[in-house]
């Protein structure tokens, strides 16, 4: 299976940390990521938690996360079943429906297409200001002005 690039959490907060735009990633993103990791692999919620990260999701809350794979669930594009490990408390294990696979395969179009209009927009950028960044200030940026993936996703009501 092909390796999908992914910016590390730290190279994106650099990137943008003077940035006052809102950033983040799409409305809905988790789903997609969730459906990836589980088309790599079934994986039980903490899991699946700790390998989000590198799409640039630091879960605070894992209810969150619990909450949409349940709703997943419901929809039918995950299952689950209890797994009993020799050591340890039952756990919860995900894996992808066939259902779930094409709505990834949907995704996966759908991101394609948002990539090429994100690829449009900062060709015309640079066509307009230039391969140069504009030059940040010194100063720290504002607090109110950087929003983590955690603070964006409570202000659009979490990962559903």
């Amino acid at each position: 299976m092909q390796q999908l690039p992914v910016f590390e959490a730290a190279e994106t907060d650099e990137a943008s940390a003077g940035c006052r735009c809102d950033g983040g990633q799409p409305k809905n993103f988790a789903r997609p990521c969730l459906l990836l990791l589980l088309s790599e692999a079934p994986a039980h919620g903490y899991e699946l938690i700790d390998r989000m990260r590198p799409f640039g999701f630091d879960i605070g809350d894992p209810a969150s996360i619990y909450k949409t794979l349940r709703q997943m669930e419901r929809d039918g594009i995950v299952s689950s079943q209890w797994e009993l490990p020799n050591r340890g408390p039952a756990r919860r294990v995900y894996a992808l429906t066939s259902d779930g696979r094409d709505l990834l395969d949907a995704w996966a179009h759908t991101l394609e297409r948002n990539r090429a209009v994100l690829d449009a927009f900062l060709a015309r950028f640079r066509a307009t200001v230039g391969d140069e960044p504009s030059p940040r200030p010194d100063r720290a940026p504002d607090r109110t002005t950087v929003r983590t993936n955690s603070d964006m996703l409570e202000r659009i009501g979490g990962l559903t």
